[in-house]
C-alpha cells in the first residue's frame, strides 16, 4: 500500500504513520521489526532507552539487502537519553547511535524528554545542532517538550525542531500542544496513539465510527491522528495487527467523527505521570 508522506520544516519529509519498536529486542525483536517493514512500514521509532538500535538497525539493513531497496527508502529514527544532555555528551551518545544502527546516517534524532528539573536540554539541543551540522543526523527534533521548552531552544540557537512527539491519543488529545507546533511549523508525532491498555475500543463513539466505515476501533483512531495531522507510531509484534494499522488511508472520517473521538479527552488522560515539566527520565 501506498503511505502519504509529511514534509518537515527542514525540507525534508517522512511517512505519515510509523512503527513503534518499544520494548523489541533480540531475535523476536528483528523479527517483528521485519514483519513490519514487510508489510508496508518505512518509519521506524527507536530510542537508546529501549536498548534495541542494534536490533533495529540490523533488521532494516537486511531487508533493503534482501529486497534490493535503496536506504532512502527507510526513515529511521532514534532518541537522545537524558544521562546524556551535556553538550559534548550529547555529541558522544549520537555517535554512538550511529554506531549501534549503521545505516549510514541517522535519519531523525530526537531529545527523549526535556528532563526540567536536571536542566540541560538547551545543552542538549545544541549537541543535537551540531550533529546535524555534520551530517551525523539530517532532521533533529525533541520529543515530551512544552511550549515553554521549545521556546526556549529556538531562543537559544535559531534552530526550530521539526517534530515534537508527544502522549497523544483520544483520552489525551493535547489540543493546546498541538496548536503550538502548527504556530511553530513543527510536526507532531504521537506515542501511544491508541492509549496501550486504556484503548477506547469500547467507547460508543468509536465503535459506532467503525461499523459506519467497516473499520476496526483500533483504524478509526488511528485516522482520526493522520486527519489531526499527527504521525501516529503504532506497535505490535502481531503481521496480521501490523497490516490493520497500516490501512488507514482508504476511507475518510467526517468532521463530526473527528470531533467525537476528540470529545473522549480527559482533564489528565495520560498513561502514567508523564508530566514533561517534573518527569525525569536519565
Amino acid at each position: 500500500m501506498s503511505i502519504p508522506t509529511r514534509t518537515l520544516n527542514d525540507g525534508t519529509s517522512i511517512p505519515a504513520i510509523g512503527f513503534g519498536t518499544y520494548p523489541l529486542k533480540d531475535d523476536e525483536g528483528i523479527s517483528a521489526i521485519t514483519s513490519a517493514l514487510d508489510n508496508g512500514y518505512r518509519l521506524l521509532d527507536s530510542a537508546v532507552n529501549y536498548g534495541n538500535e542494534i536490533e533495529v538497525g540490523k533488521a532494516a539493513r537486511d531487508w533493503l539487502r534482501a529486497n534490493g531497496v535503496d536506504r532512502s527508502a527507510l526513515t529511521v529514527q532514534t532518541k537522545l537519553p537524558g544521562r546524556h544532555h551535556d553538550y559534548e555528551a550529547a555529541i558522544n551518545s549520537g555517535m554512538e547511535s550511529f554506531d549501534r544502527l549503521q545505516l549510514d546516517r541517522i535519519d531523525v534524532m530526537l531529545i527523549h524528554w526535556p528532563n526540567p528539573i536536571t536542566d540541560k536540554y538547551r545543552d542538549a539541543w545544541r549537541g543535537l545542532v551540531e550533529l546535524q551540522k555534520r551530517g551525523v543526523v539530517r532532521t533533529i527534533g525533541v520529543s515530551n517538550f512544552t511550549e515553554e521548552h521549545l521556546r526556549h531552544i529556538i531562543e537559544d540557537t535559531g534552530v526550530t525542531p521539526a517534530i515534537n512527539q508527544i502522549e497523544l491519543h483520544p483520552y489525551f488529545t493535547q489540543e493546546q500542544m498541538r496548536a503550538v507546533h502548527d504556530d511553530l511549523g513543527i510536526v507532531t508525532q504521537s506515542w501511544s496513539p491508541l492509549g496501550k491498555r486504556d484503548a477506547p475500543y469500547e467507547e460508543p463513539a468509536v465503535v459506532d465510527i467503525a461499523q459506519a466505515h467497516g473499520v476496526t476501533p483500533a483504524q478509526v483512531v488511528l485516522r482520526w491522528h493522520v486527519q489531526l495531522g499527527s504521525i501516529p507510531l503504532p506497535k505490535s509484534a502481531t503481521p496480521s495487527r501490523q497490516v490493520e494499522n497500516l490501512d488507514v488511508f482508504g476511507f475518510e472520517l467526517s468532521a463530526d467523527e473527528v470531533a467525537a473521538i476528540g470529545a473522549l479527552t480527559k482533564p489528565d488522560g495520560r498513561l502514567f505521570g508523564g508530566d514533561p515539566n517534573t518527569h525525569e527520565e536519565m
